[in-house]
């Protein structure tokens, strides 16, 4: 069963659904993908399972600077590749940014750069994996679900509270 909550945040809302144990999507409601489980169970308030009011709490103190680092269970699912790109951008540091080559290097295929794109392009759990925090060569700004606009101000507010 997958359940369903939205929350406002200073650049849009959000839709987070979990199964019963972990995080299974974070997306802006404009995203198409939003509609990863069109089916979910849409609840609120004590009728979210456990680890959907932990994400939304956990979001919350993200969106004013309280959070640097996230704990609420994931749940991913995706090929061996995507998995380790996955990973990798999770141990992207709160305030720093990494370019897609350097994910590539990260995950020991340094000539994965246009897969790594690819992988993170198909992360179902925004903000919390952040794939916001890879950029392009030069320092620009490229490849957010969300909006260039939403990616560089998740930027400049981890460099705020970093």
């Amino acid at each position: 069963m997958i359940y369903q909550t939205s929350m406002a945040t200073p650049i849009g809302d959000l839709v987070i659904q979990s199964n019963e144990t972990a995080v299974v999507s974070v997306s802006f409601q404009s995203e198409a993908s939003t509609a990863l489980f069109p089916a979910a169970i849409m609840v609120s308030g004590k009728t979210m399972p456990a680890v959907l009011q932990q994400a939304v709490e956990e979001l919350r103190e993200y969106f004013s600077g309280q959070r640097k680092a996230f704990t609420v269970p994931l749940y991913m699912e995706g090929t061996e590749f995507r998995m380790k790109a996955w990973k990798a951008l999770q141990a992207i540091p709160y305030g720093e940014v990494r370019s897609y080559q350097q994910q590539a290097e990260a995950i020991g295929n340094r000539k994965a750069t246009r897969a790594i794109g690819g992988a993170n392009h198909n992360n179902r759990i925004s903000i919390i994996v952040p794939c916001h925090r890879v950029i392009g060569k030069n320092s620009k700004l490229v490849g957010f679900g969300g909006g260039l606009e939403r990616k560089q101000w998740l930027l400049d507010h981890e460099l705020k509270w970093k």
